[in-house]
């Protein structure tokens, strides 16, 4: 280890247990708040000890500077750049002298009264660790998202962690609380040097030691997501193969450490964890990767699930994971990728064509027979449904709106066995997932087999065991929904109408257009990281439960495509049932023994008064489909391509004048909305565009 000099005083300290390990570098934008975050935790915190990695922007002397107007701080410089987290954390770690400790990095802060919370929790529960809620923070929108709120949704004591496995999914070490001699009595450290995913080693080595655990539901750590920082963090910069090498090797190595300390149900949970969280979010950006890059990923992919045995398959064998690594061990090369890519996606979508083997059962294709039997045993509110939709300007009499176009498509007979009835549509703001803009249930309505109306739009790419998908496949579709004859309006509660209420996100045949604010999605997407040091984790999960509203990746830019625009007319109300469609489960082109089965269609006007209300802004698509039985599914919808889709609209508005509206289709495929009311939604459209032309 290389020597560091050390500032600040050791005298003088509040009789409290905590010490604040807070590392950095090159981050003098942000270490300051960090460092005074700490120290404002009150008389819980005994020391903070920032950890400068040999910065070369002026961070040591702000340190320097704090430590000199409070006794609590010290500042240990390191003469040489570790080029990972582990190693400055270990050396803060070796300095503390408190009975507990956490972690801070230099870009995110303690929220007041954290440390307290956690010391409390963990002396109350004789304890030897204590986590809290994180909030992962957008910046500068504000938005927050609770990172693995399911384990924190109450206060409970874990005996061991083999009781609660979903302890493995909350890799993060910084919003917990350690007992600084458990940590030293078990050797426990962090990897050292450049080790992306350091705290995943970390948090494997802690469950193995078989601590007991409290858990508290008081948020303990802000995150702070940084999307404009011009420099990514080392664990989610993932544009080159290593950072999925690194990936692996942690998930690895935290599989051997368990196994290794006899905890093979935490073992066997970490390789669930790697199946339904890991994989399922980098086949989501396959599609953005070159060819290289492809093939080094499915390799690697290959080789690490070539470890797993017969046990770690056969469990939950219908889960969306475990389906795609059968798919990529089966085939030696990238294939299907935007098939993939929909089944990786949350809730996941497992689009057509559905093949069958020679006796009838589900396979995965005819080029690729992985058995898709499971299927028939999962439970309909759990089935990866997939529902087409499409935007189009419709005309009805001398008004024009635009119109969201809906197919839920059949799956083995699983659908048409549990009767579809009606599917509700909700809009989620992008940086308030706790803004919804609901519609009345709308009915839906059979596709009568063997009905192709003409001028359908778009085409399905990707279809399976065709080889190779080229890079950016947005795996589009055949057979989508085209204009026909305008049905006639549905009766039902005036839309339109903006309400601040706390409607649930369940609640069944809302007031059409209703602005409430329901729970928040259970999760974020990945977004790029700020400037010190590595974001923990991407903040993607397992599928949630029946009922749970996740919130989509976010989308790959592309270029604009050319604006198109909507005659004058008044904004859109009102749903109505659409009639009938292409059939539903058509394979692709060049493909055989795939089931020809129905479908089931609606149609919605957008309501672009209550979508511009809040100004510029994204919306993602989210659906509930509801069944005979009254179980329901959420699903998000597949954006279909092709010709007249997706493309920008100027849509007159009373209120604004003119709305513009850009629907897109994000990393996974799902339909998303971005609206810009008014000349100054006009105008930042024109600057984002300027931007990206310039860059």
């Amino acid at each position: 280890m290389n020597a560091e000099s050390e500032t600040g005083s050791e005298t003088g300290r509040p009789p409290a247990g905590v010490a604040v390990v807070v590392i950095g570098y090159d981050d003098a934008a942000h270490v300051t708040d960090a460092v005074r975050s700490a120290l404002a935790q009150g008389p819980a915190v005994r020391e903070v000890v920032a950890v400068d990695d040999c910065s070369t922007d002026g961070s040591a002397g702000l340190l320097d500077r704090l430590a000199a107007s409070d006794s609590r701080l010290r500042v240990i410089r390191r003469r040489a750049n570790s080029g990972g987290c582990g190693t400055p954390r270990n050396t803060g770690l070796d300095a503390v002298t408190s009975p507990y400790v956490m972690f801070l990095d230099s870009d995110d802060v303690l929220p007041p009264g954290a440390a307290g919370a956690l010391l409390e929790a963990a002396e109350g529960a004789h304890a030897e660790v204590a986590g809290g809620l994180c909030v992962r923070r957008e910046l500068p929108s504000g938005r927050e998202v609770p990172w693995q709120a399911r384990l924190y949704a109450l206060h409970a004591v874990v005996p061991h962690p083999a009781r609660r496995p979903r302890l493995v999914h909350d890799t993060l070490c910084v919003n917990k609380l350690y007992r600084t001699g458990f940590l030293r009595a078990h050797g426990i450290r962090f990897p050292e040097g450049r080790f992306p995913y350091e705290d995943v080693v970390f948090t494997a080595r802690v469950l193995a030691a078989a601590p007991r655990i409290v858990l508290v539901p008081d948020r303990v750590y802000l995150w702070h997501v940084r999307r404009s920082a011009g420099r990514l963090s080392i664990s989610l910069d993932r544009s080159g193969v290593e950072n999925w090498r690194a990936r692996t090797e942690a998930c690895r190595q935290a599989y051997e450490v368990l196994l290794g300390a006899g905890q093979k149900e935490l073992a066997r949970a970490v390789r669930a964890k790697f199946l339904d969280h890991d994989l399922r979010m980098y086949v989501r950006e396959l599609g953005l990767r070159d060819a290289a890059y492809r093939r080094a990923w499915w390799e690697l992919t290959r080789a690490h699930l070539a470890e797993y045995d017969a046990d770690d398959w056969t469990r939950n064998p219908a889960a969306p994971g475990r389906l795609i690594g059968r798919v990529v061990l089966a085939s030696p090369e990238p294939c299907d990728l935007p098939r993939l890519r929909e089944l990786a996606a949350r809730p996941a979508r497992l689009c057509p064509p559905y093949a069958r083997a020679a006796d009838g059962s589900p396979v995965w294709s005819d080029a690729l027979p992985v058995s898709l039997e499971p299927l028939r045993a999962r439970p309909v509110r759990a089935l990866p449904l997939a529902v087409d939709a499409e935007l189009r300007p419709c005309a009805r009499g001398t008004r024009l709106r635009l119109r969201l176009r809906l197919r839920l498509h059949e799956l083995y007979g699983r659908v048409a066995q549990a009767g579809p009835e009606s599917v509700e549509v909700e809009w989620l703001h992008r940086d308030d997932g706790g803004v919804v803009v609901r519609d009345m249930a709308v009915p839906l309505a059979p596709c009568p087999n063997g009905y192709d109306p003409a001028g359908t739009a778009g085409s399905r790419a990707g279809a399976p065991g065709q080889g190779p998908d080229p890079a950016g496949t947005p795996g589009s579709r055949a057979g989508s929904l085209t204009q026909g004859p305008e049905p006639a309006e549905a009766a039902g509660p005036r839309t339109g109408a903006l309400t601040q209420g706390a409607e649930p996100a369940e609640a069944v045949g809302s007031r059409a257009g209703a602005l409430t604010h329901g729970p928040e999605p259970s999760e974020a997407p990945d977004p790029p990281a700020g400037a010190l040091t590595h974001d923990p984790h991407p903040a993607e999960a397992p599928d949630p439960p029946a009922g749970a509203l996740t919130h989509d990746p976010h989308p790959a830019e592309a270029p604009d495509p050319p604006a198109g625009a909507l005659a004058q007319g008044a904004e859109p109300a009102g749903a109505v049932a659409l009639g009938p469609c292409a059939r539903g489960s058509e394979p692709a082109a060049g493909t055989t023994g795939s089931v020809h089965g129905g479908a089931w269609s609606a149609e919605v006007a957008v309501d672009l008064a209550a979508l511009s209300a809040l100004g510029a802004g994204t919306w993602d698509l989210r659906l509930r489909v509801r069944f005979r039985d009254g179980v329901s599914r959420d699903v998000s919808a597949h954006a279909l391509t092709g010709a007249g889709l997706l493309r920008r609209s100027a849509v007159p508005s009373a209120r604004h004048g003119v709305v513009l509206v850009q629907p897109y289709a994000t990393h996974s495929g799902a339909l998303a909305l971005r609206v810009a009311p008014g000349v100054r939604g006009v105008l930042s459209v024109a600057r984002a565009r300027l931007r990206r032309l310039v860059h």
